[in-house]
């Protein structure tokens, strides 16, 4: 669809009219309402300094603990962004979540729905946050991509793996400006982006391997059965994953304290190992150069019960290994020829100490360093350019947290075609590319 469709929303046609001149807006624009900052009593809101009809007008799908640090951190503080709905299936946070919009902004403009669907026929939302469990992400952002919405949704992208094509060419087909939400490329003070720097202007030499140490892969649900709470919808939060009793654990009412434990399930989740996977899995690819493709190897580890070790080779010969290095459960080791790179979220080392110290050149590979993650999302949703983080890339971050969860499971050596994405070697794995989707959530013909 082109940017100049008369079909378009009215406030989506005028933001991209009026693009040029927010993007050129100073820091000195900000006010204290549009950085989030508590209104004292009594004294007046202070409306954002950006005429409404040049702001991204969003609606949030989701917005629990992650959606209120979210909410909190980005999107109310920008005032690039307006925040004028959510949906969510729990009456308390719902409410929590409209209260918070409107205390922000000073006014009771923020609507709040149960079903998302309804949130997205509103013309005046220009895009959406998804921030749902990972088992609701590829129908809500092929619903999103349907309606004419742009997307920032959560990381990992996909549940499965045949969910990874198909929300590539959703998206694609309907020509909007998706970012995943693995925000490593964009914030933690650039650590990441300098690695990946180092890494592509060939200062380790040849990368021989990757270790990248995250968590384990999902097992199936086994909480005990409990009463569903006043207020909950259950039936819309299962959605299209199989239909099983209520447990705090998985949808706690309100906003929680610690993170909610679906993260575990396969039904919903790759488990924590797709969980960070979807984040440390992802500056191996940024920082490999690899991030239109994925390994087309997979050798799982020889002890049975190991729930690391599991090798994935390129088809160039650079492997990625689940588990080992030197960073604990959080970060990357990059070993190359030359020497080793660390990197976390709280810094970066090499070994030996000098690659790091000697400065890059103008030649060399230079990353984009942008304010934020929901910042270069905007800027992307304006210029109609890819983010940095697209779909294409969260598909293939995702897929490989996938499959390395399937070699846990089958423990059998697998090839990967990463273009047909499927397995050229095992049924056993290809039965494992998707799932069965509840009647009346089946995903939608694209």
């Amino acid at each position: 669809m082109s940017t100049n469709d008369s079909r378009l929303p009215l406030s989506r046609r005028r933001l991209l009219q009026h693009g040029a001149a927010l993007a050129a807006m100073g820091p000195s624009m900000l006010t204290a309402r549009a950085w989030g900052q508590d209104q004292p009593e009594g004294v007046p809101p202070i409306e954002p300094e950006v005429p409404a009809v040049e702001q991204i007008s969003l609606g949030m799908i989701g917005p629990g603990k992650r959606g209120h640090t979210l909410m909190r951190n980005f999107f109310l503080k920008d005032p690039q962004f307006r925040l004028l709905a959510v949906a969510e299936v729990d009456t308390t946070r719902r409410n929590q979540a409209v209260d918070l919009v409107n205390r922000a902004y000073g006014n009771t403009d923020c609507q709040g729905f149960v079903d998302y669907r309804d949130l997205l026929e509103r013309e005046d939302v220009d895009a959406v946050v998804i921030v749902t469990p990972d088992h609701w992400h590829t129908l809500q952002t092929i619903h999103a991509a349907q309606a004419g919405k742009d997307i920032y949704c959560e990381k990992p992208l996909t549940h499965n793996l045949h969910e990874g094509k198909l929300i590539i060419d959703a998206v694609n087909k309907h020509g909007r400006i998706l970012q995943t939400g693995s925000q490593q490329r964009s914030e933690y003070g650039h650590h990441f982006a300098r690695a990946a720097e180092y890494v592509r202007s060939g200062r380790l030499g040849k990368i021989t391997q990757v270790h990248v140490n995250v968590r384990e892969a999902p097992i199936w649900c086994d909480l005990p059965d409990q009463s569903t709470p006043e207020g909950m919808d259950w039936d819309r939060w299962i959605g299209p994953a199989p239909m099983r009793a209520y447990h705090q654990s998985l949808a706690p009412e309100g906003i929680p304290r610690s993170w909610p434990r679906w993260r575990a399930y396969r039904e919903y989740c790759g488990g924590y190992l797709a969980d960070m996977g979807a984040h440390q899995f992802d500056i191996a690819q940024w920082a490999l150069g690899k991030d239109h493709t994925t390994p087309v190897r997979i050798v799982p580890p020889a002890e049975e019960d190991a729930t690391r070790g599991t090798e994935l080779y390129y088809a160039d010969g650079t492997k990625l290994i689940h588990g080992g290095g030197e960073t604990g459960a959080g970060g990357l080791t990059i070993v190359g020829e030359n020497g080793t790179i660390v990197v976390h979220r709280g810094g970066i080392k090499s070994e030996p100490g000098n690659i790091l110290e000697q400065p890059l050149a103008e030649t060399d590979v230079h990353l984009p360093r942008p304010v934020s993650h929901a910042a270069n999302w905007a800027d992307a949703i304006r210029s109609r350019e890819k983010s940095i983080c697209p779909v294409e890339i969260g598909a293939h971050t995702a897929a490989i947290c996938q499959m390395t969860n399937i070699s846990y499971w089958v423990r059998e050596e697998l090839n990967w075609d990463p273009v047909k994405w499927e397995f050229t070697n095992s049924q056993a794995a290809n039965a494992l590319r998707g799932r069965e989707y509840r009647d009346g959530f089946e995903l939608p013909n694209i």
